[in-house]
């Protein structure tokens, strides 16, 4: 893609071997036979059946793919009505409006039939335009910055189709359009199959958590004998909870400074150190975390401490289990007191047995961590690919 006005190279700076010469610049308008939005049917969500022609909107054009987890769909006789934005497989659809704006996929080749809404535009190409190419482009970091830069209308973001007809793209022979596209269509796969990896882990991880902490499923002591039976406790009796402080007194160091959306800065001083369970006194209040080491919380983010007869990394995934808020105390912004904390009851089982589960749920953390940090690494591939393979 051409910023207006601006020279740039006609080779990329990686290319597959075999190829050479300089890449041509055409308008999207010249490699397309229909560049158009949808609209939406009259009567709006009303018409919305639980099945018929399905129906895309901007939610379902994400991560460089279709996602049709919460689809709706439309009656056949209103999809007869909006033929003109009917969806064909391998077209190229890009959202151009609302905080989605530039987000692209194209239509996999197995699709059936398809309608959508004013906020998605249908890019169909010419025969010799390899879809999987050009959307690429769309997502590269190039193609993002036009798409910011081709914003339009006063409170709201939009292209309008005047800007995306005259978009400016580089483009090599159909040959290595593919070549490129293909490529990258594995890493996408590669990407979604991570990502099915991860989800079955964490659906896993689920499963055994409510069982462990349900006591349908015990542990073994190292003599292959049967741990004692848990006992109940309130919270406030094992261990003792901390107020965070604001932090903006302090120097620049290297101590992580944490609030409840997680890591927000470095300081130069600490609030606690060693093991500890946060848990948020206002706003997200529902997604515990554990840390090791020295570290300061802001005051909207308790931390935990003094722990007595519990292991702090047991009571981490124990916090996972409870429903925060089923204790809010507000009507606006969710929030909890140390008070009603401390009051909640909770069943905890000898401390080998804490040990045991602990070690047995990291285990699961861990293997988590290892298939996220795959995905992280394949998606970094894949942007340095992008900033590379494109002119």
């Amino acid at each position: 893609m051409e910023e207006q006005g601006k020279k740039v190279t006609k080779v990329p700076n990686l290319r597959f071997p075999g190829f050479e010469g300089e890449w041509e610049t055409k308008k999207l308008e010249e490699i397309a036979n229909k560049v158009n939005s949808g609209k939406t049917p009259l009567g709006g969500e009303a018409v919305y059946t639980k099945d018929g022609v399905l129906f895309i909107r901007s939610q379902n054009v994400n991560n460089d793919r279709l996602e049709l987890d919460n689809s709706v769909f439309i009656p056949e006789s209103v999809n007869n009505q909006m033929k003109n934005s009917i969806v064909r497989s391998n077209d190229i659809l890009l959202n151009i409006t609302g905080a989605s704006l530039g987000r692209s996929c194209v239509v996999p080749e197995d699709f059936k039939m398809g309608n959508v809404n004013q906020h998605v535009c249908i890019i169909r190409l010419k025969q010799q335009y390899y879809p999987r190419f050009v959307q690429s482009i769309f997502s590269s970091y190039k193609g993002q910055t036009i798409f910011k830069s081709l914003q339009t209308g006063s409170g709201r973001e939009g292209l309008n189709f005047e800007s995306i007809r005259g978009l400016k793209l580089s483009l090599p022979h159909r040959n290595e359009q593919e070549k490129i596209g293909t490529l990258l269509s594995l890493i996408d796969e590669r990407i979604k199959t991570q990502n099915k990896i991860i989800e079955g882990l964490e659906t896993l991880k689920s499963t055994l958590m409510n069982k462990v902490f349900s006591q349908q499923l015990r542990f073994k002591d190292g003599n292959g004998n049967d741990f004692s039976e848990w006992s109940e406790s309130k919270i406030g009796d094992i261990l003792k909870i901390g107020n965070g402080k604001d932090y903006k007194h302090l120097k620049e160091g290297t101590i992580p400074v944490y609030g409840t959306g997680g890591y927000m800065t470095f300081v130069n001083e600490y609030l606690y150190d060693g093991e500890t369970v946060c848990i948020g006194r206002k706003g997200t209040i529902n997604k515990p975390m554990y840390y090791n080491g020295k570290m300061w919380t802001v005051d909207t983010l308790f931390y935990t401490h003094s722990f007595q007869s519990c292991i702090p990394k047991f009571i981490f995934y124990l916090f996972q289990t409870i429903n925060w808020l089923e204790y809010n105390e507000a009507s606006g912004v969710p929030s909890l007191s140390k008070t009603t904390i401390e009051k909640i009851k909770v069943q905890v089982p000898f401390l080998e047995e804490q040990d045991v589960i602990s070690k047995f749920l990291s285990a699961i953390d861990q293997k988590i961590q290892v298939e996220k940090d795959i995905s992280a690494q394949f998606k970094k591939q894949k942007k340095h690919l992008l900033r590379q393979i494109f002119v």
